[in-house]
């Protein structure tokens, strides 16, 4: 009942939300917190996914983890070269080690971090330690990475198996869709709430992170799309194409990341409306 009575504020006062999200953005530069976000992002986001496949692995078998590893590069476009990568990410984090574990651990938490600096920029709020606070709240995520990676894992080997006409590719479209739109819920929806220097509602929180992952997730769709297009990557960078490729990724991240940060604003609007609401 709570959640709904959230909801009905949220939409009743859709106008002043949308007013007070065009203040806040306006009055930073987005596209600068977005780039400092992606910069942590890229020294975070190999050891997250090597801990989480090692992890996943403990649990399901190395034998398991790689085969769908496979399995989900068969459903990527080989352009730049990412079904390789895939492959060679899902190896590296099954058969990566205690002592490469432990090192990958500290790099892991920089998206905390980076997540933290960039939320305050829209909430001011005067604290110390904000990197090592960002650091800690984020570890519970690393935790929870199997009982996250594990349903993308599996749908996605689903995915790879299926075939047909365009019945079936438009449920394949879905389904990965939904899947991870509602995977991506909770690491989002824990960010705004507890890596987040300031405290939300819950309602606004799972409402925020409940349309962010949507967007994130159709963003995520898009970007599978973008490499199928026949372009040279490696043009701009005089024939380099892991170069073009690295660019190129970290270009969408930038743009995935100004995504969550309208998100976020999305979301501290929502808190604010609904604290009107309740005086």
């Amino acid at each position: 009942m709570a959640g709904t009575r959230t909801a009905v504020r949220i939409v009743q006062g859709r106008s002043e939300i949308a007013a007070g999200m065009k203040r806040r953005l306006a009055a930073r530069d987005t596209a600068l917190v977005a780039a400092g976000i992606t910069f942590y992002g890229g020294i975070a986001l190999v050891p997250m996914l090597l801990l989480g496949l090692r992890s996943t692995a403990l649990l399901l078998g190395d034998t398991t983890v790689v085969r769908y590893g496979e399995d989900i590069a068969g459903l990527l476009p080989g352009a730049a070269g990412a079904p390789d990568a895939v492959r060679t990410l899902f190896d590296a984090g099954v058969h990566i080690g205690w002592i490469g574990i432990l090192v990958a651990i500290l790099p892991a938490t920089f998206y905390g971090e980076g997540m933290r600096r960039a939320l305050l920029v829209y909430e001011p709020k005067k604290e110390n330690f904000i990197g090592w606070r960002g650091r800690a709240s984020s570890l519970p995520v690393l935790v929870v990475t199997p009982l996250l990676t594990i349903p993308v894992l599996a749908v996605g080997s689903a995915l790879s198996s299926m075939t047909g006409g365009v019945g079936a590719g438009t449920f394949r479209v879905w389904l990965g869709f939904v899947t991870i739109w509602l995977v991506l819920s909770v690491p989002i929806g824990w960010t705004f709430r507890v890596v987040a220097p300031t405290s939300l509602s819950w309602g606004a929180v799972v409402i925020g992170a409940l349309t962010t992952a949507s967007f994130v997730s159709g963003f995520l769709q898009g970007y599978v799309l973008f490499l199928a297009i026949p372009i040279d990557w490696s043009g701009p960078f005089g024939g380099l194409e892991p170069v073009g490729a690295a660019v190129a990724t970290v270009l969408w991240l930038f743009l995935l990341h100004i995504i969550v940060i309208v998100g976020w604003v999305f979301t501290l609007e929502c808190d604010r409306v609904e604290a009107q609401e309740a005086h």
